[in-house]
């Protein structure tokens, strides 16, 4: 009974050394999680039992260490939760390991090929969270110019001009007493001048005028009357010249292949003070065309694609999966694990939501691998397994005494 309890000594041992060795192995290896053997006596019924066996083996999920790179591809996980891949096969996998890739044709990939899930963003790029998850694939394709609908100019009018008494004339300085001017887009993204002319027709009123000019060949020029501004005593807009909606519906010349160009134009936030004339902002929400660039992430998982234009729009967001019992999943080698009963069915989440942690763009998760901890659990190991050999040893020299007997 003696060899077998000795014996089952030495098998356990060798399990324990065997985990440790496997831990050590993957200290370098980006989220993986460490595992520890659990024994457990064997009895019989006896005073003495019949040796050790081993219980379970448990992942260890703690956090580990999150290192920045510098590459914008690497996300790591800030707390719970585990990035759901789609494997070849179909089944979903999971891993704290985000050093991705992305494909010609826009997946995004681990280095086994596995694709990352997430949410799905629209033409628009407005993500749906709640809705199914999917393999996220970036767009490759460039983003249609917008033209412009809104432009917000925020100005201070010099209120000590004089008041001017005559038909505007765009080529006569002498019939407008402030001009600027402002770049919009037409439908093709072709960059237009807008010049805004102010001529003070009377105390705290404007007239303001606009010319169209730029483009292509063709396109024209073109003066339209805007409206008027009229401020109150002390110099700030009267409240229903907040937001005017002057320049609207604009022709650009019969035949031109251009659609009409239709703006809404506010001066929210002038002021007609003391002081010399000029512009404070100027802000609209056209654009020309553009070509992807790259993509980035944010911390709340969603990918964003990236133009030429200086436009961002969203790809889609990152999906974050938890389990009631992570202890539970099986691993399959390649930083996956999958779910099993004992882990529970996935719960899956935006980033940030209940218990589920953040993203952290252009960083990678550590291997939980405690080094001066496993050197010490070998050594421990090691005299044990010496331990169990050499009663083995003095059970063979007590039985070879009883036969020569």
């Amino acid at each position: 009974m003696s060899f077998s309890q000795a014996l089952s000594g030495l098998s356990a041992q060798q399990q324990k050394l065997g985990a440790i060795g496997n831990n050590i192995a993957n200290s370098q290896t980006v989220g993986f999680k460490s595992s520890n053997v659990q024994f457990a006596d064997v009895y019989a019924e006896s005073r003495i039992g019949l040796g050790v066996r081993t219980s379970a083996v448990l992942q260890n999920f703690s956090q580990g260490n999150v290192e920045s790179t510098s590459r914008n591809m690497d996300l790591a996980i800030s707390g719970e939760g585990f990035f759901r891949f789609q494997q070849s096969s179909g089944e979903a996998a999971y891993s704290r390991n985000g050093q991705l890739t992305m494909t010609a044709d826009g997946r995004l990939i681990n280095a086994q090929g596995a694709q990352l899930m997430g949410y799905p963003a629209d033409a628009e790029g407005n993500v749906q969270v709640g809705g199914n998850v999917v393999p996220l694939n970036i767009p490759p394709g460039d983003l249609p110019a917008n033209a412009s609908t809104a432009l917000n100019v925020s100005l201070n009018l010099n209120s000590g001009q004089p008041i001017i008494d005559a038909d505007f004339d765009a080529e006569n300085a002498n019939t407008y007493n402030y001009s600027t001017n402002a770049t919009v887009f037409d439908s093709q993204g072709n960059a237009r001048n807008l010049a805004l002319y102010f001529t003070k027709t009377a105390d705290n009123q404007w007239s303001v005028n606009g010319r169209l000019s730029g483009g292509p060949a063709g396109s024209g020029t073109y003066d339209v009357a805007l409206g008027g501004l009229t401020f109150n005593q002390n110099g700030v807009l009267q409240e229903d010249n907040t937001n005017n909606a002057l320049f609207d519906d604009t022709e650009f010349g019969e035949g031109n292949a251009l659609a009409n160009l239709d703006i809404d134009l506010s001066f929210e936030g002038s002021t007609q003070f003391a002081n010399n004339s000029t512009v404070n902002d100027v802000i609209q929400d056209g654009y020309t065309s553009g070509s992807l660039v790259g993509i980035t992430f944010e911390n709340d998982g969603t990918v964003m694609r990236n133009y030429s234009n200086e436009q961002s729009r969203a790809a889609g967001q990152v999906a974050l999966v938890t389990f009631r019992n992570p202890e539970g999943l099986r691993p399959e080698g390649n930083n996956l694990w999958t779910a099993t009963g004992s882990s529970g069915q996935e719960l899956v989440g935006a980033p940030g939501e209940g218990l589920r942690g953040m993203i952290q763009p252009s960083a990678t998760e550590t291997s939980n691998v405690d080094m001066a901890r496993e050197l010490v659990d070998m050594i421990v190991a090691q005299r044990s397994y010496q331990a169990n050999s050499q009663t083995i040893s003095t059970q063979d020299e007590l039985l070879q005494t009883i036969i020569n007997l």
